[in-house]
């Protein structure tokens, strides 16, 4: 109970320390400022902690992407004017300043799909390349009943034997004809 308290009170103090735009949640600012940095916790964030992750669905991180300069500060004054004065070279810097990437930039294919593609094609050769060196060097030679005039003899033994007449193999032999049933 004590250690409870203690840990309480220590988060309460830390959390007193913190600027009050990185207080979002006790336990969440005081592990993640010190993953952020200086950079400004803007909102809430796509899991409720002050991180950055580019994300479609969720476009708005709780952190901006970059720590604040003296150009990206003069900028966001001069932002707070009209935005007609803000070149396309200036609103462009403002918004990497607070995004990593664009949409655009986010749902474009990264094609690492190839990279999986070759790995599994490279396991795939390897598996062939194995059954054939088995079938070299471990199987023993097929046996001589898989000769095809063995397998005639079979054949005729089963049609003599008149095996499965029914369903199977010689109902489509005609013992009257001795031919095959059309």
């Amino acid at each position: 109970m004590a250690l409870r308290l203690l840990n309480s009170a220590v988060l309460r103090q830390l959390a007193s320390q913190l600027p009050k735009s990185a207080q979002v949640g006790s336990v969440a600012a005081v592990h993640t400022l010190d993953k952020i940095g200086k950079r400004e916790i803007v909102g809430y964030g796509w899991n409720g902690t002050a991180c950055y992750a580019d994300r479609v669905d969720y476009p708005l991180p709780a952190v901006r992407f970059r720590e604040p300069t003296n150009e990206i500060n003069a900028l966001r004054a001069k932002e707070q004017g009209d935005w007609k004065k803000l070149s396309t070279q200036e609103i462009k810097a403002l918004y990497r300043a607070s995004f990593c990437q664009t949409i655009a930039e986010v749902q474009a294919g990264s094609g690492e799909w190839k990279l999986h593609l070759g790995v599994s094609l490279l396991f795939c050769a390897a598996a062939i390349w194995v059954a054939v060196l088995m079938n070299i060097f471990v199987y023993d030679e097929l046996p001589v009943t898989f000769d095809e005039e063995h397998q005639k003899a079979q054949l005729q033994r089963i049609i003599d034997l008149e095996i499965n007449p029914v369903t199977g193999l010689t109902s489509k032999w005609d013992y009257e004809n001795k031919k095959w049933k059309n």
